[in-house]
């Protein structure tokens, strides 16, 4: 298992996000092969590492 250090990670919100900032997730770039994800809503929200295949996958089936 891996361990990452996510404290410098420059979180972006989901571009779904409603304009009062809640019902969304964060994410963040630079992981080579991961997303970690976040819930927006919480500061100290546990992080779910994401393989970058399968959160391809959950963006491509969801945009619709």
């Amino acid at each position: 298992m891996h361990s990452y250090d996510l404290s410098n990670a420059r979180w972006r919100k989901s571009s779904y996000s409603n304009g009062d900032g809640g019902n969304c997730v964060e994410v963040a770039d630079g992981i080579p092969g991961t997303v970690p994800v976040r819930d927006s809503k919480l500061a100290d929200s546990p992080v779910v590492l994401v393989g970058a295949a399968a959160w391809g996958t959950f963006i491509r089936h969801h945009r619709r």
